[in-house]
Formats: C-alpha cells, structure tokens, sequence
C-alpha cells in the first residue's frame, strides 16, 4: 500500500468508506473506547473538529475494545454514547482491532509508518492519535495521554 488513501473501512453504520475520500484533507486518526479514562477526550477531539474542520482537518475515529474490554457496546451504542455524552459529528467506523493478527488494514499501515517509543508498532491503549498530511503521508504518533488541546499547534502546520 502506498498511503492511507489505498484503505478501504466501515463506518460506524456499516458502510464502506474509501479513504481517499479524505485526500487533500489533514487527518487525525484515534483509536477510541466509551468507558476509559480518556474518554472525555472526544470533548477536545469535537472542539478540533469544529474549530479546524473548515480549514481541512477531518478526525476520523476508530472504536476499539482491545484495552480493558472499555468499548463493549455495538456501533448502534457507541453512536449514540457519543452523539448524547459529547455530541460527536467526526465520523466514527466501526469496532476495530489495532493490534495482533485481526488488526484493521489501516492500523497495520499507520503503525508501520510511526512506530512507538523504541519502535514498538503495538498501540499501548485507547486514544492513540496520528496525524496525516494532506498527501496522505502519518507524520506524527501521540500517546493517549496527550490531550486533543495540546495537538492544535501541529494540525495548524498541516493546514
């Protein structure tokens, strides 16, 4: 695969979305879980959205269940968890695996483009974030721990 744009997944309501609907756009791409510690971050991640969306920014998230069991609901609940906690308009895909033999295609690309500390590709929890440029090319890998806030610097510079 070439880029991020080769990619093919679900949305949140099962249908297929090519990624490179997204070309020309800066993409933020997080694994996401309704019952972490972290939740509250889809806070900052819509306040991205609002605020970058109309520059080119598009967050495009990806619920996982591989961290603590944190994500046990369907797509239908996790939609709705996120639309009535912190009233989510990002596109959300469906339930994924980031990590092992099942991962999605996509997460397999994204991690082989940025790997982790000591250049572990495995995501280590929920709300791990890479950045992509408008060509498609992962520029960046945040740990779960920083915040959507303190990533608006970056995503100013892509757009």
């Amino acid at each position: 695969m070439a880029n991020v744009y080769d990619f093919t997944v679900n949305d949140i309501h099962g249908t297929p979305v090519k990624l490179d609907r997204y070309k020309d756009k800066v993409m933020l791409v997080v694994n996401v879980a309704s019952k972490c510690g972290f939740t509250p971050q889809y806070q900052g991640l819509e306040a991205l959205y609002q605020k970058y969306h109309g520059k080119g920014l598009e967050i495009l998230g990806f619920p996982c269940n591989q961290f603590g069991a944190q994500e046990p609901g369907n797509e239908q609940e996790i939609a709705q968890f996120c639309d009535l906690n912190y009233g989510v308009t990002f596109p959300l895909f469906a339930k994924v695996d980031v990590n092992g033999a099942a991962a999605a295609p996509v997460y397999k690309y994204l991690k082989s483009e940025k790997p982790g500390l000591l250049g572990s590709e495995a995501i280590k929890w929920n709300f791990t974030k890479f950045l992509v440029d408008r060509k498609g090319k992962v520029i960046a890998r945040y740990a779960p721990n920083d915040t959507p806030e303190s990533l608006a610097p970056d995503i100013e510079k892509q757009l």
